[in-house]
């Protein structure tokens, strides 16, 4: 996955990795320990022990095995994902699934990166995901979606689930259904980061999704024919073909 450009390096990037091998986990640890904006703050082969691990500790990135068994690494990231001080997780995986990838979306995870990837790659993704960027295989991104508007289509009617939005979080959604990133939406509409951040979890929960992908999957399609959501658009950032971006979805 090529982006034009590299996400900036961020100083003091808490990395907690959890994986049943321990060899994946040693290699992987003193791997990234060695970047000097990355700091590992623990190793471990299960989710049972990162409750206690996250005590005390400043967490920015859960790199998560998708393959613990008992389908535990799905229901570990939506608990994860409740908690006020979540960190952002990248699930990494020796497979790529788009059913597995959609799920692991709805369960709140921020990426999805093969065994096989490059360590480059995964480092470009552990800095990515802390400024708020989604992260997809890119030869499952369709699939991925496909599957996502699918389940969307599913639910109860937009409109009534889009009239649940304050008027800021509408302009919140807006701004990321036109292209924007957590920063760039927090510019515009002169709030902090944290606020866009809070103010964008409230939205996604209201909407019944897990990802700022579905967000934009949900409520893209729907600018043209919801009045009070085409109000607030702003002009758009996207390419005619609807894609800003072949290798980062945010």
């Amino acid at each position: 996955m090529v982006t034009p450009d590299a996400p900036p390096v961020l100083p003091g990037i808490g990395v907690l990795i959890v994986d049943r091998h321990l060899a994946f986990r040693d290699a992987l640890g003193a791997r990234l320990q060695a970047e000097p904006d990355l700091t590992v703050v623990a190793k471990a082969q299960s989710a049972e022990f990162v409750p206690r691990v996250l005590v005390g500790r400043s967490v920015d990135v859960l790199l998560l095995d998708a393959e613990l068994p008992d389908a535990s690494a799905t229901v570990f990231c939506a608990e994860m994902a409740r908690r006020v001080d979540a960190p952002r997780v990248v699930m990494v995986s020796a497979a790529s699934d788009p059913e597995l990838i959609v799920a692991a979306l709805r369960a709140g995870a921020a990426a999805w990166v093969p065994k096989d990837e490059s360590i480059d790659h995964l480092l470009r993704v552990i800095r990515g995901v802390v400024c708020g960027e989604t992260w997809l295989p890119l030869m499952e991104l369709g699939p991925v979606l496909r599957l996502l508007i699918e389940g969307l289509d599913s639910r109860r009617d937009c409109d009534d689930l889009l009239a649940a939005l304050t008027p800021r979080e509408r302009e919140v959604l807006v701004h990321f259904v036109d292209g924007a990133d957590r920063k760039e939406v927090a510019e515009r509409l002169h709030l902090s980061a944290n606020t866009v951040r809070t103010h964008l979890y409230s939205l996604m929960a209201k909407l019944e999704v897990h990802s700022t992908l579905e967000v934009v999957a949900l409520a893209r399609p729907r600018l043209e024919t919801s009045p009070g959501l085409r109000e607030l658009r702003s002009p758009a950032l996207w390419d005619e073909g609807g894609v800003r971006d072949a290798g980062t979805t945010r």
